[in-house]
């Protein structure tokens, strides 16, 4: 029988359990409010696992190297990892919101803020800065005025009035205006569209809707800064106050155009056929075919809506001079004005 004795090394001095520092620290502004997200550490800086994580101090400096936190301008309270599996890569996200003072918003728009964090562990006790998070001083500017919104064929047209001055070809500021539509009920919002500010009343179509549903829509004016040698950075404003509307399809499709009829009958069976430019409208279910005769009313020939921009009708008879015309259908029921006439006469 062989036996091994292991090799004991020196005994490892015990964790300072102190949090690594982030270093994907990201500061979003919208108005006066910047939202800070980074990815909530999970090892400490001796490669051990964060077992009980302390708060975050949130530090905010006007100059733009920031080596130490001084006095944190806010806290976000600890935040545990799941219980499930902790020591997983999963990564967690913490965020912070702050307010800046009215009175260090600025009208330069080189102007800039320095954000970092600090997470501390349980004894409150933190390794240094994480990166530095950026963003500009320029003053934001408030929500168009006027905001409104009506359901057309076409889809919501929203309509404002701009309330902004000229800006000269020198400024390095320039201004549009951004729509976020959202579902009633769903949180998430999408960008509808945007329009650079100029003239007096603008106005943006929303093509990218579905029928019957009610949609909510606010508006903002984003400030453009485009300094020399920098990138094009964009602040959001405040929101406008909310304009919803439902989205009631009542408009029918286009009314179809180029009817034609050709009689054919020699030889055998008598019939009409009617052809016609096809609706291109997307919601378009079918068609409607009326007939009369000289005199008379038109009267609906088809029993089903007619698929295709084609259509045979052999309940004729000979002798008789038809007028035909047809109309088109949406998937709701709306139906189209007819089409011009056109007329065959059987011999």
């Amino acid at each position: 029988m062989i036996t091994a004795c292991a090799t004991v090394g020196p005994p490892q001095p015990p964790s300072l359990e102190l949090p690594k520092p982030p270093s994907d620290l990201r500061a979003v502004r919208k108005g006066d409010r910047v939202t800070l997200t980074w990815t909530i550490p999970n090892v400490t800086t001796d490669r051990q696992t964060v077992r009980t994580p302390g708060p975050t101090r949130i530090c905010r400096s006007v100059e733009l190297e920031l080596t130490k936190c001084g006095t944190p301008v806010g806290q976000a309270a600890a935040q545990a990892r799941p219980r499930a599996n902790p020591s997983a890569k999963q990564k967690v996200s913490g965020s912070y919101t702050d307010t800046l003072p009215a009175q260090i918003e600025s009208d330069d728009a080189t102007s800039l803020i320095t954000y970092a964090i600090e997470v501390l562990n349980a004894n409150g006790r933190g390794a240094g800065l994480s990166n530095l998070a950026k963003v500009p001083l320029i003053r934001t500017l408030p929500p168009p005025q006027d905001f409104s919104a009506r359901v057309t064929s076409q889809g919501v047209v929203l309509t404002w009035t701009n309330h902004l001055p000229p800006t000269g070809s020198a400024s390095p500021l320039h201004y549009l205006y951004r729509i976020y539509r959202q579902l009633e009920g769903n949180a998430q919002r999408t960008l509808a569209g945007e329009v650079a500010a100029g003239g007096m009343n603008l106005t943006l179509t929303d093509e990218n809707i579905e029928w019957e549903k009610t949609y909510e829509y606010r508006a903002e004016t984003v400030t453009v800064i485009a300094a020399e040698n920098r990138p094009e950075v964009k602040v959001e404003g405040d929101d406008s106050p909310e304009v919803k509307v439902f989205a009631d399809d009542v408009f029918p499709p286009a009314v179809p155009s180029g009817l034609q009829a050709v009689f054919s009958g020699p030889g055998q069976q008598a019939f009409i056929d009617l052809i016609w430019a096809p609706v291109t409208d997307v919601d378009l279910d079918g068609y409607n075919i009326y007939r009369h005769e000289n005199g008379a009313a038109p009267v609906k020939v088809n029993v089903a809506l007619v698929k295709n921009p084609a259509y045979r009708d052999t309940a004729v008879v000979l002798g008789k001079n038809y007028f035909y015309s047809v109309s088109a259908v949406d998937v709701r029921g709306n139906e189209s004005a007819r089409s011009e006439e056109t007329s065959e006469a059987v011999p």
